[in-house]
């Protein structure tokens, strides 16, 4: 999503998110975690680390803050952003969300404009069966859950949406904290789907059974003519980076 930089750092700098180019050499021994005024802190050497743009550290639960402060202490002899994904989520939501939530939050309600769960393929029968197996709870999830009711559509013609359900998406996103509407941002566009996002995002769903159901047609396709190093190294980093937006919703709602 534009307001959002993606986990992965390649994929962040070539949309324009930079990281330093500075080697930062560890410099603090301990790492710990604490609480201030209802959240809580990352301490390095009893010292509070810094956002990127200059914010102080906090997260809102003890279980985020843990999360993030272990990428701390596994930190080498250097510091390698790349290795910190719960970090870039926190500076994230503190440095950039705070400022974009409504932007952000239309973002989301977008991506229900055209969930990956509506769109069924023409053929072949195997993978319209497979589909409406694997997807079709999911759409029923939403309604029932969320109240959000999407139609769907065959073949890739996009099939706009009910205006009700979008806002209806939008107004879930707006009701979330800074911290949690960042792991959704983050999580709909590696899904494709808002559905998907928001069900990993409220425990209903694994983070990797959700990148499962987003890539069923890649799955399918790789069954019949296989999958080469590059697609599956990707596959691999996406799969990380599901399983790590479960824990950081997870450890959220603690």
């Amino acid at each position: 999503m534009s307001h959002i930089p993606p986990l992965d750092p390649n994929v962040a700098a070539r949309k324009g998110f930079r990281e330093s180019e500075e080697r930062i050499k560890r410099f603090w021994k301990e790492v710990d975690i604490s609480p201030d005024e209802g959240r809580w802190t990352v301490r390095l050497d009893g010292r509070t680390p810094k956002t990127p743009a200059g914010n102080t550290l906090t997260l809102p639960t003890e279980a985020a803050a843990r999360l993030v402060a272990d990428e701390w202490a596994a930190q080498g002899e250097f510091l390698v952003p790349g290795t910190m994904p719960a970090t870039r989520l926190a500076s994230t939501a503190i440095d950039r969300v705070s400022q974009t939530r409504e932007p952000v939050a239309a973002e989301i309600a977008a991506y229900a404009g055209s969930d990956v769960l509506c769109y069924l393929a023409e053929h072949p029968t195997a993978l319209i069966e497979r589909q409406q197996a694997a997807w079709g709870p999911w759409r029923d999830w939403a309604a029932r859950e969320l109240a959000v009711e999407l139609h769907t559509a065959e073949g890739i013609v996009h099939r706009g949406q009910a205006p009700e359900a979008l806002e209806r998406v939008k107004a879930l996103a707006m009701q979330m904290d800074d911290h949690s509407l960042t792991g959704l941002a983050t999580a709909v566009p590696l899904f494709g789907s808002a559905v998907l996002g928001l069900a990993v995002q409220r425990g209903a769903l694994a983070g990797e059974a959700a990148l499962d159901l987003s890539r069923l047609d890649e799955a399918f396709t790789e069954e019949r003519w296989g999958v080469d190093e590059e697609a599956a190294a990707r596959v691999a980093a996406h799969r990380a980076e599901a399983a790590l937006l479960q824990r950081w919703f997870e450890a959220l709602r603690v």
